[in-house]
């Protein structure tokens, strides 16, 4: 295993080190995360900031903020001490995300949407975890070498939202380094959801992940444009990981002072 060097030495960042910590709280889920693609566009920090709650920052990286769409699949998804269902605990998924913190804190991420191959799923998601959740028929395959990931998002809307990509993975797994572009586009505990006029911060736990250069062979998309992003060519920054295993613990309201 090898690490990166694209390092920022800028201090005046939000720390991006205590979130990876294991919270001393109880689980409540537990999770795998395999075949993760992280497909990333720089955008202008303003064109973020404009689709964001009033109440969270645009995080950058060297002035730059990142929109990123990351297809995967989910296994073993199930409440902490209770067994894999079968129907329930396996889906695909893919989210459209971005990076943000909170009162130059916590720097986490903001979800414009996840679509997930499991409608009793999507349900408990959009209900329990305040997220912006979308049936999809998803599929997820591959050549050994190359994975094809396939979504078409069914309801709710907007539509239409679909993806279809075939990425290579290359090169050596490495792990990411604290003050690199691709520590801040990866290694991200916290997640926001906004619900009733409340914000509300999420955590989960894992090793850090696997990481390794990806070539992107195709893609084609209408995710991002159904999430207000108009992009002019395919992302500049690919990267892929086998996988996690994850932990979850509550959603918490973020009390106003």
């Amino acid at each position: 295993m090898t690490n990166r060097s694209h390092r920022s030495d800028r201090t005046d960042l939000p720390d991006r080190i205590a979130p990876t910590y294991r919270p001393h709280e109880p689980v409540v889920m537990r999770q795998e995360w395999r075949h993760l693609s992280f497909l990333h566009w720089p955008v202008a920090p303003e064109v973020v900031r404009a689709l964001l709650p009033d109440d969270l920052t645009v995080d950058t990286f060297e002035g730059r903020a990142y929109v990123g769409l990351v297809p995967f699949t989910m296994r073993n998804v199930r409440p902490a001490g209770a067994p894999a269902v079968r129907g329930l605990s396996y889906f695909h998924e893919t989210n459209v995300r971005t990076y943000v913190h909170h009162r130059g804190g916590h720097p986490g991420v903001w979800f414009f949407s996840l679509d997930a191959a499991n409608e009793i799923a999507v349900r408990i998601a959009r209900t329990v975890w305040k997220l912006p959740y979308h049936y999809a028929r998803m599929s997820l395959g591959g050549d050994g070498e190359s994975i094809v990931y396939a979504s078409e998002r069914c309801r709710p809307g907007p539509l239409p939202g679909d993806c279809r990509a075939t990425i290579t993975p290359t090169g050596n797994a490495f792990f990411a380094v604290p003050g690199t572009l691709e520590h801040f586009l990866a290694e991200r505990y916290l997640l926001y959801s906004r619900a009733n006029g409340r914000l509300y911060r999420g955590r989960v736990h894992h090793a850090p992940y696997p990481l390794r250069s990806a070539r992107l062979e195709t893609l084609t998309e209408s995710l991002t444009g159904a999430a207000g992003f108009a992009f002019d060519g395919p992302p500049p920054l690919v990267h892929y990981a086998a996988g996690v295993e994850v932990d979850v613990f509550p959603l918490r309201p973020i009390l106003l002072r």
